[in-house]
């Protein structure tokens, strides 16, 4: 992902807007659409994936609420299909700038992030089910302008609920919701060493931290309740705006497209196990476990670690 920023000063990519009032900034980002074999479980199953530069979900972008977004897509020319680019947190004209690019196209707008937020972005080309089932999606967080309007957070993480079919070309059975398992971060069980052994990756942080969960559902037709067993979401900010806040929920129901920041606070060593609380959902790939203990990786939940690979 090539992200430039024209700013007075060298900051981390995914950390933007570091003051109590900020700067406005201009953000450029150039995607790639590209068409590639990615893996789909822990045991290595190959599926033919759409996707942004290369991965499910595509690159995160992160910036400040008042920054311009300048964004250009390249749909390479060795795609087979034509591809688009919609981001939730745009106000633009959904025909001009939302539009599809045949492969060896481009397609440039800019736009202004005048909401904080956890939004979605996907390709919007036709059909528009089958592009996002295969991989095309992923997440822009706009951080609020003051940065003393949520607490601060402790740890981060990215996941993005999505289904995926195992015949994503046959357009009826995606219309029909026949999906063979859904996952958090393209991926069955990826976070989850309990349901799958063959997992070596989980979620980690210390007991009294406070964990900031940026979660989105991609869809393309499940809506998500979001659980955490054995905790509480101690905030949820409904599309993540700081000022749609709810006190100690135990699941919030996000639907497909739509996206919500919880955070979570242990006050005990131990697991929890991050699903939705739809248990055809749940027990065929997406669950996500958060490993609550005293030696947590400082890496885990900072810097590239937010949306673990």
């Amino acid at each position: 992902m090539k992200i430039k920023m024209r700013v007075l000063m060298v900051i981390p990519m995914l950390w933007i807007g570091i003051s109590s009032v900020g700067t406005a900034k201009t953000v450029t980002i150039e995607f790639h659409g590209k068409e590639a074999e990615l893996v789909i479980d822990n045991k290595g199953t190959k599926y033919l994936a759409w996707t942004f530069n290369g991965q499910v979900p595509g690159p995160l972008v992160r910036v400040t609420e008042g920054d311009v977004v300048d964004f250009t897509l390249v749909n390479e020319i060795t795609n087979k299909k034509s591809h688009a680019m919609d981001f939730h947190a745009a106000q633009l004209d959904a025909a001009k700038d939302f539009g599809q690019i045949r492969p060896g196209e481009t397609k440039h707008y800019t736009f202004k992030a005048n909401y904080p937020g956890v939004f979605f972005y996907h390709c919007g080309a036709d059909p528009m089910v089958q592009h996002i089932a295969r991989g095309m999606f992923g997440v822009i967080i706009v951080d609020p302008k003051d940065s003393k309007a949520m607490p601060k957070a402790d740890r981060e993480y990215v996941l993005v609920q999505s289904e995926i079919y195992s015949n994503p070309d046959d357009e009826k059975s995606l219309m029909e919701g026949k999906w063979e398992f859904a996952a958090f971060n393209f991926c069955k069980f990826k976070y989850d060493p309990v349901h799958d052994e063959r997992a070596t990756t989980w979620l980690q942080a210390k007991p009294g931290e406070r964990v900031r969960i940026y979660f989105v559902n991609a869809g393309p037709n499940e809506f998500a309740s979001f659980h955490p067993i054995a905790g509480i979401w101690d905030r949820v900010y409904v599309g993540g705006n700081p000022k749609n806040v709810l006190y100690g929920l135990q699941s919030f129901t996000v639907g497909p497209g739509d996206g919500a920041i919880f955070d979570l606070i242990s006050p005990v060593e131990g697991a929890n196990a991050i699903v939705t609380h739809s248990m055809k959902q749940a027990l065929s790939g997406a669950i996500a476990i958060i490993m609550f203990t005293k030696d947590a990786d400082p890496k885990m939940g900072h810097g590239e670690q937010i949306l673990v690979r």
